[in-house]
Order: C-alpha cells, then structure tokens, then sequence
C-alpha cells in the first residue's frame, strides 16, 4: 500500500489542484485537512462519497454547488458548504478568478489515492478518465465513491466486463499498491 508523505499535492490539466495537508484526530475521529484551487468553469463532476462527510469553506473567488436534484447555489469568501455521507454532490469555480478554499473529509479512507489516479487518468485521456484503468478504479472503490454522471449500465454491465478481461491481460498488476476498499 502507497503511504503518503503529507502535505501532499494533486493537480490535473484541467484546472484543479488539491493539497492534502495533515489528518488530525478529534475526539477519536480522522480528518483530513485539504485545501483547493479551481480555474474559473472548473470543477469536479457530480459524485458521492458514501462513507465520508466533506466541508468546503471559500477562501477567495466564488464557488457554485449543488446537490443531486436541488438548486445551483452559491458560496463566496468565508462562507462553508458541507456535504454529507450519502448525499451526490458538485461544485465548481462559478467566477472569473481562481477560487481557493480550505475544508476537511472524515474520514479520509482511501480518499487521497483514488483522487492522485483519477486526475492522472484524466490527464492521460483529455479530461474524461477511460478504458480499463477507469472501470477498475470505479470497480474496487465503488463502496466508498461514486460518479453520477456514468450511467448505471456502464457501471453495471460493460465495467465488470472491461475488468474482467483487464485482469486476464495483467493490466490490474498497475494497482499493486491500491489500498483495500473501505
């Protein structure tokens, strides 16, 4: 398993860095310490973490979010958003400058290893993680992350299938360090 030397930075081509700064524990609880920088348009996708509770508090620049189903709103400076376990989610750079926030994930899980391989994955195909390595991340992980914006049937039927065969070719062998799923 890959053990991480925090702080500890990711960041994509496509505007989005993100700093993994310490864990800390409070009252018997782990949570992780981020910090993030979003380009203006940029943003994670719609997604659910089903075993963690997440915090956004706007540093500078504006940020939009919105849950699955409800309005599009809007954060600026000082103000927090928390999403909670269970509960699809997005949020984005809804200005014309860089939005910077601090915030927090409890618990971290395997929260900092799945995120470094899907912007890497990202990058590798043009924004939009794809092929084998994208069906076994979404695959093994799907207990503790979830992606809205891939239908149920790709999940479901065509991932299994793509991983399946992907193990047969020894593409997995790549994930030699990737921690169990939660």
């Amino acid at each position: 398993m890959k053990n991480y030397q925090l702080p500890y930075t990711i960041q994509n081509n496509h505007g989005e860095k993100l700093t993994f700064l310490r864990i800390r524990n409070e009252s018997g609880k782990e949570i992780l310490e981020v910090e993030n920088e979003i380009k203006p348009g940029g943003g994670p996708v719609m997604h659910v973490h089903w075993k963690q509770d997440e915090s956004l508090t706007v540093i500078s620049g504006t940020m939009g979010y919105q849950e699955l189903g409800g309005k599009e709103k809007i954060a600026g400076p000082g103000e927090s958003v928390e999403f909670k376990r269970g509960v699809a989610h997005r949020f984005w750079n809804a200005g014309q400058d860089m939005l910077k926030c601090t915030g927090w994930v409890t618990p971290p899980n395997n929260l900092i290893y799945y995120l470094e391989n899907v912007y890497r994955l990202m990058d590798e195909n043009n924004g939009q993680p794809a092929g084998f390595e994208a069906a076994y991340l979404i695959r093994k992980y799907k207990s503790e992350f979830d992606v809205m914006v891939i239908p149920a049937f790709v999940k479901n039927v065509i991932f299994p299938v793509v991983v399946f065969f992907g193990k047969l070719s020894g593409k997995h062998k790549k994930f030699s360090e990737a921690p169990e799923a939660v």
